[in-house]
């Protein structure tokens, strides 16, 4: 077994760099997207959500990978991440052709869940920026040689944008490689993604080539079978909540095809209702298995963004301890404070996560 050779802290300009698209979320409140007269505008994106997290509740230095159009939405995406803390030096901007029809913000309709009613997600992210990035677009040398990265995230969504995304995440994962970066890569799969690029089968051929460069892959049931085209016997891609037995045997099957795998985590949820969740996660590291606290009958205000900032709590502790156990419960806390408030993005505290983590209760802090 092998761990993880971590750069030292101060040692690059950044501990962390992600790769994404950024959209705008235009979120009903407690409405309906379709019978919404309003909406409150934030900001979100898979990747960048890791880097935000990291940067706004655990203080580490990070900056995102994107592309925006040079008009005032693509500014407004700026102002967002500013507002976040994540360094905005590497966002490439391209010219904006008066309409959109060449290059624009992606938006995501997102609605919250209730009871029965579960969250609904509405994407119109076509022709987006960020998803026209290509090969040589970015120069990654300059990133992961000169100014340096302790760790590199990125993901499945990213892939599903377009013909050319999953070659610039082979480029920048190559270059992270070459310095030493750690990878960490989140297959988080979404059908209605990959519909218009060949669907599953693509799907699998994309991610079974960029596995190759990950240290730290990060994706439940669904995603390891609908990606990488792992299916373990007695494990149901369709379960709303993975045994841990399960996960275990996924984890063993997958490490048989990519021994490059030094870290695999997921989230553990049972979904009761929209609004109520068991809450819990899992991380294999060196050999062996780490669960982080269980958390019975979790009450969710927002559930988007909750497996983006489990990420960057394990993330966290990994490049602050180098530690799965600590790294696990960091990730199973934030993610589950994330649920708690509103937008794709955590409003937690770092001393808040650390009260999750060592038992704390909900009473009112006075």
């Amino acid at each position: 077994m092998s761990t993880l050779t971590i750069k030292p802290a101060g040692s690059c300009r950044f501990d962390e760099i992600s790769l994404g698209e950024i959209m705008l979320r235009l979120d009903p409140g407690d409405s309906r997207i379709k019978n919404a007269r309003s909406f409150t505008v934030w900001e979100g994106g898979g990747e960048y959500n890791v880097a935000r997290g990291l940067r706004k509740c655990f203080g580490l230095q990070t900056a995102v990978v994107t592309a925006l159009p040079e008009n005032d939405i693509g500014h407004l995406v700026e102002d967002f991440v500013m507002q976040g803390g994540v360094d905005t030096s590497l966002i490439k901007w391209v010219p904006f052709d008066g309409i959109g029809a060449a290059t624009r913000v992606g938006l995501n309709f997102t609605e919250r869940g209730f009871g029965l009613r579960g969250a609904l997600g509405v994407s119109d992210r076509g022709h987006s920026a960020a998803s026209q990035l290509k090969p040589g677009d970015i120069d990654w040398e300059y990133v992961f040689g000169t100014l340096g990265a302790r760790w590199f995230h990125t993901g499945g969504i990213y892939a599903a944008l377009s013909e050319t995304t999953p070659l610039v995440l082979e480029e920048a994962m190559a270059a992270a490689r070459k310095h030493g970066t750690i990878i960490s890569y989140d297959l988080n799969y979404r059908p209605s993604l990959w519909k218009a690029f060949g669907g599953q089968e693509a799907c699998r051929k994309v991610n079974r080539r960029l596995a190759k460069y990950v240290d730290v892959m990060i994706g439940n049931e669904e995603d390891y079978t609908a990606c990488l085209g792992l299916a373990v016997e007695g494990v149901d891609a369709n379960l709303s909540a993975l045994p841990i037995d399960g996960f275990k045997r996924m984890i063993e099957r997958a490490l048989k095809e990519f021994p490059n795998f030094k870290v695999a985590a997921t989230t553990l949820r049972t979904v009761k209702s929209a609004s109520v969740n068991d809450w819990s996660a899992i991380c294999w590291y060196d050999g062996s298995f780490h669960q982080a606290m269980e958390m019975k009958d979790l009450w969710i205000y927002d559930r988007v963004g909750g497996g983006d900032s489990f990420a960057s709590g394990l993330i966290y502790g990994l490049l602050t301890f180098n530690d799965a156990q600590k790294a696990v419960n960091y990730g199973c806390a934030h993610g589950a404070l994330a649920m708690t408030t509103p937008g794709d993005t955590s409003m937690a505290s770092k001393a808040e996560v650390e009260k999750v983590v060592a038992g704390g209760s909900a009473r009112v802090v006075r």
